[in-house]
């Protein structure tokens, strides 16, 4: 694989991973625009654990205390607000992995045109801005319910369209149920560390059964390369968020969706 394609590819992957528009939306579409080859899925693994690690790096703190919290909590200890969190992950898991399951293929092979990824892109995109301008944003996180987390586990299935993003339906879910921008993205990147690792563990048990060759140092700058970038957009977009809204975000995923129908038209 030509590093320059490594290189630009890991950093849109570590860029738009965690941003509400769509980093499958972006890889589906830049081998169609720039004339590239598929980067293989070999290339796919590496910069979803460079994603992984990101998000795991940054809440390292919260992911430590509510394992701990939880391991408690099933050993018959008491419930806490970081046990209640890591079940909320937990569940707010479930739909998605259960959908994945069964329909990822189906995806896979029907659901990556570009005129598709051009609707779910301006849709879900003004659904993020109206939830945004709609929503009461006057809860953090912890005050979840747990069908507050069935539905926002419910809507994450979505993201399995390419387009949708999955920090975007997530985020926006909790803004309709009244948190703040800053708990629904909170909520939403802890929520991408099971995703994540099950998408890069099945990745690579398929990789493991196919004859695919492995490009080892694209593979290395790959994973680098878009773990650093996630790490600094997670705390870029956190900080930064309050100020910013959702507006610029859903402006991006319009203009965006016009260039790809007004390209492949």
């Amino acid at each position: 694989m030509d590093l320059i394609h490594a290189v630009f590819l890991a950093i849109l992957q570590g860029f738009t991973e965690f941003l509400p528009i769509s980093s499958s939306g972006h890889l589906v579409l830049a081998p169609h625009v720039l004339g590239w080859p598929d980067q293989g899925l070999a290339f796919d693994v590496a910069v979803h654990l460079g994603t992984l690690f990101a998000v795991v790096a940054y809440f390292r703190k919260e992911l430590i205390a509510m394992t701990v919290a939880w391991f408690r909590s099933v050993g018959g200890g008491e419930t806490t607000a970081d046990s209640r969190m890591a079940w909320a992950v937990i569940w707010g898991t479930v739909p998605v992995a259960m959908a994945g399951f069964m329909v990822a293929g189906p995806v896979e092979l029907y659901l990556r045109s570009p005129m598709l990824v051009a609707g779910t892109t301006a849709g879900f995109g003004v659904l993020l801005w109206l939830a945004d301008i709609r929503g009461r944003r006057n809860r953090d996180e912890h005050s979840l319910t747990w069908s507050d987390v069935l539905i926002i586990g419910l809507l994450q299935v979505l993201a399995l369209i390419p387009g949708t993003s999955r920090s975007g339906i997530t985020i926006t879910a909790g803004l309709l149920l009244g948190l703040t921008r800053e708990a629904s993205a909170r909520f939403s990147f802890l929520l991408a560390v099971p995703v994540i690792t099950a998408a890069a563990a099945l990745e690579t048990i398929i990789l493991v059964e196919s004859p695919e060759s492995v490009d080892w140092m694209a593979l290395g700058i790959g994973a680098g390369a878009s773990c650093t970038v996630a790490y600094l957009t997670i705390r870029w977009f956190l900080a930064f968020l309050g100020r910013l809204g959702m507006l610029p975000f859903a402006i991006y995923r319009v203009l965006l969706a016009i260039a790809i129908v007004a390209y492949f038209y």
